[in-house]
């Protein structure tokens, strides 16, 4: 099994709010996350995919075709965009980085190339935190 991952990047706002609890529960629960006015992060975003290399090509996956996938399906959906308002696979959810993981594995998975599964979501919304979503 060989495992083979692409980086991509996007920038987008949102905020932690949940429109059920008060604005004091809200501030309590996400702090500044929970600003009415937004607040934004620059995303890496990791995806690793999985399966055995052609012998014709020595390829997993052509790396070009597996950006270009990633560009269509999430990227052009999320990059400069307010992820509570704009993005489709977002709708009626939080937008915590946990959800945005496991939609971006959601938008993919489906449309990569019969011999090649997806492995992880590895989603950084700053430095110091993290998401990685196995699809389980």
């Amino acid at each position: 099994m060989v495992y083979l991952t692409r980086l991509e990047h996007f920038n987008a706002a949102h905020k932690l709010y949940n429109p059920n609890w008060s604005k004091e529960q809200n501030d309590a629960v996400f702090g500044v996350c929970a600003n009415e006015n937004w607040h934004g992060h620059n995303f890496d975003l990791y995806i690793t995919i999985k399966g055995t290399v052609d012998p014709d090509t020595g390829f997993l996956m052509d790396v070009k075709k597996l950006s270009k996938l990633v560009q269509e399906k999430v990227i052009k959906k999320v990059d400069h965009k307010n992820l509570n308002l704009d993005v489709d696979f977002l709708r009626g959810k939080m937008c915590s980085t946990e959800n945005l993981a496991m939609g971006i594995w959601n938008e993919l998975a489906p449309h990569l190339p019969q011999q090649v599964k997806l492995h992880c979501v590895k989603l950084y919304e700053t430095q110091r935190i993290y998401v990685e979503y196995f699809g389980e």
